[in-house]
């Protein structure tokens, strides 16, 4: 699936601002950004519900849709699945997911609702199936057309916690089972690398770098994208090349660079020892049971969170050491970080 330059504006609102994007046969992309971002309007695009202003969109190879040219939604071979599962209530489970095929009684229907483990349900009603269930049947309704693409708006935004992690651990092995070429919307970063083979991560309407989950956490292309995926510590260095300068001493980099910089350093990249008089002053604790965080200030004041496996070893007010452990970091120069207040300060 290939969307190019694509653009959409409501009044004088730029929803999306020349999107490009390209999801591989049989792979999934989660699109991860924040509410409001585009990510809904993207995919209703791609489906046929929206019409785009610019830009052309190829679904299994056929065009879909640009300047002159727009297939409806029922035409195109694209399967969706909203936030809600929006199956009709006068309809038991299977004629639900037979609803969208040739013929009522097509085996496609059965065979969709088995993959999803809903068999058993076929004759009841949507509103005697908890909300898990009636996701499982959005799927399989959504699956039992054999679209090229299959379109998921944070299918599990709804539900609880525990159903949700359940969740989508079944639909991306059902997802690798079947082969679907899928893009699975959502705004929780674990959730978009657990599910993608790649992530797009969007903001105010832009793509701002896709690439596989490792790949985006360890070399993000800006701050906006560092700082949205995980823990991201900026730390103040000047570069000579491959390495720079910082308080946490010299850190090897990603790619060359020069000058004063913000280098992106995660939590878990950072090995703190017990300290001595001047050394680094842990000022709070974050216990989250499987790890623990410091914020820790160095000497210089700068301030780093600090992730260790396990419980906490230091308290409020232990001097620690603090030395860089992790792969070679992605650095930011100063026109880089312009637009954020926080890291400009970095370069004064």
């Amino acid at each position: 699936m290939e969307v190019a330059g694509l653009t959409k504006s409501f009044g004088d609102v730029d929803v999306l601002d020349g999107i490009d994007l390209s999801v591989p046969r049989g792979q999934v992309l989660a699109l991860l950004g924040p509410s409001g971002c585009g990510k809904t309007t993207l995919l209703r695009a791609i489906a046929g519900l929206e019409r785009q202003d610019g830009g052309t969109i190829h679904v299994g190879g056929k065009l879909q849709a640009d300047d002159r040219t727009f297939i409806p939604a029922e035409k195109r071979s694209v399967g969706m699945v909203f936030q809600e599962s929006a199956l009709f209530p006068h309809l038991d489970v299977r004629a639900n997911v037979a609803y969208g095929l040739d013929r009522v009684d097509d085996g496609r229907a059965d065979d969709a609702l088995a993959l999803v483990g809903m068999t058993r349900y076929a004759s009841r009603r949507p509103d005697e199936l908890s909300g898990g269930q009636q996701q499982r049947v959005s799927l399989a309704r959504a699956m039992a057309t054999e679209p090229d693409v299959l379109l998921l708006d944070e299918p599990f935004s709804s539900l609880d916690a525990p159903l949700r992690a359940q969740l989508r651990l079944e639909v991306r092995r059902l997802l690798a089972e079947i082969g679907s070429t899928a893009i699975f919307v959502t705004h929780d970063q674990e959730e978009a690398f657990l599910i993608g083979d790649q992530v797009a991560v969007m903001h105010d309407g832009a793509l701002l770098q896709q690439a596989t989950p490792s790949e985006l956490y360890e070399h993000p292309v800006s701050w906006q994208v560092a700082a949205f995926l995980g823990d991201a510590n900026f730390i103040s260095g000047f570069a000579n090349g491959d390495t720079a300068g910082t308080p946490l001493g010299a850190i090897p980099l990603h790619a060359p660079r020069h000058g004063h910089v913000a280098v992106m350093v995660r939590p878990e990249w950072i090995e703190v020892r017990d300290g001595a008089d001047d050394d680094d002053e842990v000022e709070a604790v974050e216990f989250y049971g499987h790890d623990s965080v410091y914020v820790v200030r160095s000497r210089d004041g700068t301030r780093m969170r600090v992730r260790i496996m396990g419980t906490p070893r230091h308290r409020p007010g232990d001097l620690v050491s603090c030395s860089y452990s992790g792969a070679p970091a992605v650095a930011f120069g100063g026109s880089e970080v312009g637009d954020s207040e926080g890291l400009s300060a970095l370069f004064r």
